[in-house]
């Protein structure tokens, strides 16, 4: 099976709203971390110009990845410089660590 990393850098007002559309998604898991940084939208007001935002990522079969990233920029969007990004990107493997086991579409659904 082959797989997609969705990555997404959101606001972090917007997380509780991307979570419910990934779980109504039937996802198999998510990370969720927060970052700093900035890209379109800087802060001006603190030194280092960083924001404040929320990093999320999912492993998901090939066939759904373009359908996690349209749930999530629903969820996020608000047409305003900051809203963030999404990259897609392919996986060459994934494998459970407590069975040592390679991931199959099967097991990680």
């Amino acid at each position: 099976m082959k797989f997609r990393k969705v990555t997404a850098i959101i606001r972090p007002e917007y997380l509780e709203a991307v979570e419910e559309s990934l779980k109504k998604l039937v996802v198999p898991g998510i990370s969720v971390t927060k970052v700093k940084g900035f890209g379109e939208h800087i802060d001006f007001f603190k030194p280092d110009w960083l924001c404040q935002h929320v990093r999320i990522e999912v492993f998901i079969d090939v066939g759904r990845a373009e359908k996690v990233a349209a749930a999530i920029m629903d969820a996020a969007h608000t047409g305003e410089e900051g809203d963030g990004i999404i990259a897609v990107l392919p996986v060459e493997s994934v494998y459970h660590i407590r069975t040592k086991e390679k991931c199959h579409y099967e097991v990680c659904k």
